[in-house]
Formats: C-alpha cells, structure tokens, sequence
C-alpha cells in the first residue's frame, strides 16, 4: 500500500465551508452561564486529562448513555419508550435552572460544527439516524428488539458523541484563532467539552467513545502494555493540544485536533472491519451487521471523499482516493464518486437481508482513507 501525505485536517475544512464560527462564540458561551453545581462531587479529572474549567454538566451526559443503553437492552426488557425520554429530555445533567442538558439537544442541532450535517445533506442529522433506531423507523423499519437496541447503544454513544466531540474540537479552534482562550469562556473550555464528551467521567467511560478505543485496540492487538495505542495518542493530543490552545500555538492545537481525529478513524475502521467479517454468523448476522452500520456512521462524512474509483468497462476498480474524474480515462473508464463508501453502505443496508450470512473484508474500500490521514497497516493492525 502506497500511503499519500496527511492532506490538512479536514474538520478545518469542514468548519470553513459551514461558516459557522461567528455564531459558535455566543452558543458556546450561552452553555457556559448556564450549568449547574449539581456534579460538584466530580474531581478535577478524568482519564489522565485534568480540566481547565467547569464541565461537569456535559460530563453529566455520560451517565445518561449508560442509562439509556441499559433501558433499552434486553435486561431493561426492550424498554425503548425509557430510552427515547432520557434522550430527549434528559436525567442526569440538570442544569442552574433546572432544565437538563439533553444528548437530543446536541443531535438535532442546527449548525453544530462537526459537518455530519454537510454531508448527509440534512439539519439534525446526527439526531435523524438515532430516532430512526428508537423509533423503528427509516433504516430500522421492521427490524428486531436487538437490532434497534444495537441501534440506539451504538449510534448514541459513537455517532452522537464523536460528533459532539469534533464540534467542541473545531469550537475550540475557532475561538483561539479569534484570540479568546479564556479557560472559562474561550478555547480551553470548549476542548475540556470535548473530553468530558468523548471520554466522560472515569465511573461511566464504559458508555465513552474512548472505551470503543480500548476494545477494538484489543481485538486487532494495537495496544502497548494492554492499553490502546489510539486511545493513548488520542489523550497525549488532547492533553498537549489544551496547552497549545492556552499558549496561543495555533499549530500545537490543530496537530493535536487532527491526531484525535486521526486515531477515531483507526478505531472505527477497526470496528467496520470486525463486524462486516463477522457477518457469515448463522445466529448473529443482523446483530453484527448493525453494529458495522453504528460505527461506520461515526466516520463515513470523514471517509467517503477519499473513496472515490474509476471503474473500468470490463467491471474492474481502481480507487483513485480523492481525485476527480480526471483521473479516470475518459475512453473506457466512468469515474464513480464515493465508490468504496457506496459499496460499504450496500453491505450494511439493515433492510437487505441479502447481504447477511457473508464475511466481508472492506479493506480495499478503507485503504485511501487510512493513506488520506497517514494511517498505516501497523495501526489498523489485524483482527482476531
């Protein structure tokens, strides 16, 4: 495999062509006046990353993930009525004025800066595929009790949070750029929310994204000492990027953004990996085929633009990563843009049956996507 350069960090991108940051600063701050003491029992840290201001109010959301994940499972007897409620309104992140916080909140937002909503052509998103999960409709129309559950557990806390994450991450850029890297209202506060959202409180980092780093990192064997290579690198970044962020370095904080970046791509590809190989199940094909679909969500808009391929007249692919139809040859090629992301979403298509009972290997389909951000066949490493 031949790997390119990191061509620049593309939640960058993504917030550029949103023009999103002069109405971020006052959302951002809107957050901030409004959180209550009620989490003062929180200490200062979590995960090996200390705080430079308040967050425990979004911290807060993480409990809320474990327990919707625990109502809705099988031993919470299916209850996807409890699941919805905690979602949308929220139990555990109660606010000054005794509102809450709400992971629905966050989801259906509009302008959120994380360009899932770019991509996916529609506001909100983020909050489309989850309630189609806890409502059983769209691509979880007539599905099981497990598939839904599947559904509910791993699009909240992996497509909803790496989403909340990355938003916190560009909200942060864009305030140092502005020159406000004030720890309770500038910069440094909105990077500390973006740990508490993909890490959270040490007592409920089972329901983080940060947790998905250790699993899969243990499955494909990229850890060091037993702990995950990703999730280290990824606490290393923003631990180094909050510095950065605070000593004015724009280009510290950018590399650590698109580190962080980096190792989500890593984990979740090993996670579409797993799960599309596991598929030939005779008894688990639907549960593992939602699984691949959850986590493939948490970066499709991050890797479909690097999936791109020239198809041949006699039925042969070429990927081309992300170049045009230039690179294709006019005469007997047809450029198909989105190739590889295409043919992922046709094997984990929840209402085609059809695709069950097949092990997969996306590899060919992931390649330009791991050469676009210098992932390397070491860091995907091999499952087992």
């Amino acid at each position: 495999m031949n790997y390119t350069k990191l061509k620049g960090l593309l939640l960058i991108a993504l917030m550029a062509v949103s023009g999103l940051a002069g109405c971020l600063a006052s959302e951002e701050e809107d957050e901030t006046t409004d959180a209550t003491d009620a989490a003062d029992a929180m200490d200062a840290e979590d995960g090996g990353y200390t705080y430079a201001s308040n967050v425990d109010n979004h911290r807060s959301l993480m409990k809320d993930l474990c327990d919707m994940k625990t109502a809705a499972s099988s031993d919470g007897g299916y209850d996807f009525a409890t699941a919805k409620d905690i979602y949308m309104n929220g139990k555990n992140a109660e606010k000054s004025d005794g509102s809450y916080r709400t992971l629905a909140g966050f989801a259906s937002a509009d302008g959120k800066n994380h360009g899932y909503d770019d991509y996916y052509n529609a506001s909100g998103s983020v909050d489309d595929h989850i309630m189609a999960a806890m409502d059983g409709t769209g691509d979880f129309a007539g599905v099981s009790d497990t598939v839904r559950y599947q559904g509910i557990a791993k699009l909240t806390v992996n497509m909803g949070m790496v989403a909340y994450t990355i938003h916190e991450l560009n909200s942060a850029i864009a305030k140092a750029d502005a020159g406000n890297v004030d720890n309770d209202s500038g910069a440094p506060h909105n990077w500390d929310e973006g740990w508490a959202f993909f890490h959270g409180p040490d007592e409920d980092w089972s329901c983080s994204p940060a947790y998905v780093m250790k699993k899969r990192a243990a499955d494909f064997g990229t850890e060091t000492d037993g702990v995950s290579n990703a999730l280290t690198a990824s606490q290393n970044a923003m631990i180094d990027g909050l510095a950065a962020l605070q000593a004015e370095d724009s280009a510290g904080y950018t590399a650590a953004a698109d580190t962080v970046v980096k190792n989500l791509v890593i984990t979740y590809s090993q996670a579409v990996l797993k799960y599309t190989s596991k598929m030939d199940s005779n008894d688990s094909a639907a549960k593992y085929q939602v699984e691949g679909y959850a986590f493939w969500k948490a970066i499709e808009a991050y890797s479909a633009a690097y999936t791109n391929a020239c198809i041949h007249t006699d039925g042969n692919v070429t990927y081309v990563g992300d170049s045009d139809a230039s690179a294709c040859d006019a005469t007997n090629e047809t450029f198909d843009g989105h190739y590889g992301a295409d043919k992922i979403n046709e094997i984990l298509n929840l209402q085609d049956a059809t695709q069950l009972g097949t092990s997969y290997d996306v590899t060919a389909h992931l390649e330009h996507v791991w050469a676009h951000y210098g992932i390397t066949s070491d860091d995907i490493g091999s499952y087992s």
